[in-house]
């Protein structure tokens, strides 16, 4: 049997190559949109004081009763809705509002209780395992050192900020999806990572905002600065954010 004979590459000239693309057969390269330079300190200080006049007293929108069901709400929280979250921890919280009661529920109840919520079983098992380290290591209270709070079961950099910041009164940024968009949309620190932008925030937000900062911005993300339709229109801020492609009001 003879083999046939592998034709060679057709080269395409620089000539029939414009040619090409003048039919249309050939996508023109566009350069791309440069990102807009982070705001300068003053910008960002008005930024927190407008956010702040809007909502001087910002809180969670997850219910909890203490450091203990914070905890259990944030750790809930992954994955899932605040309003989700809060619909099945208000009856899991009347039954075990501290580590010993929810260990004396058991998994399988928790499961119950938390069985609307995405990885439920996954999330109920690091429930009641936290809750059985807080008793054996901490003496039933949650601990207030990042190291402690990170290691426990189904809680990691972000869970341990908030349980810090809102429990504990600490100037943690928990960067979450809302706040990673805000940061890199206005942009204020922008990063490749959560971590980065979280190491940015803390690092330029003045001292006076740092406290709720993390609720602000998340609050803003999530009901004004949006991820598919920012509503910018209403955005007490949108003439200080250098977000290109502001979205105009409805008609």
């Amino acid at each position: 049997m003879t083999r046939r004979k592998q034709a060679a590459p057709v080269q395409i000239t620089a000539p029939a190559k414009a040619a090409r693309a003048k039919a249309g057969l050939v996508k023109p390269v566009t350069a791309r949109a440069t990102t807009p330079e982070p705001v300068d300190a003053a910008t960002l200080a008005e930024i927190f004081a407008r956010l702040r006049a809007a909502n001087p007293e910002p809180r969670s929108d997850l219910e909890y009763l203490n450091p203990y069901t914070l905890l259990v709400a944030v750790v809930l929280s992954a994955q899932a809705t605040d309003k989700s979250v809060n619909l099945a921890t208000a009856p899991l919280f009347a039954r075990a509002d501290n580590p010993a009661a929810m260990l004396a529920l058991g998994e399988e109840t928790v499961r119950h209780h938390i069985r609307t919520i995405g990885l439920f079983n996954t999330k109920a098992k690091n429930v009641v395992a936290l809750s059985r380290i807080l008793i054996e290591e901490h003496g039933g209270e949650v601990p207030r050192a990042r190291a402690h709070l990170e290691v426990l079961p189904g809680v990691g950099k972000k869970t341990a900020s908030v349980v810090l910041n809102v429990a504990f009164g600490e100037p943690t940024i928990a960067v979450d999806t809302h706040i990673f968009r805000v940061s890199n949309r206005i942009p204020l620190a922008p990063g490749s990572t959560t971590d980065k932008v979280q190491a940015g925030l803390e690092a330029i937000v003045p001292e006076p905002y740092r406290l709720n900062a993390h609720h602000w911005l998340i609050l803003h993300g999530r009901y004004v600065c949006k991820a598919r339709k920012p509503e910018c229109w209403r955005c007490p801020i949108a003439d200080l954010c250098r977000y290109p492609d502001k979205t105009p009001a409805p008609v």
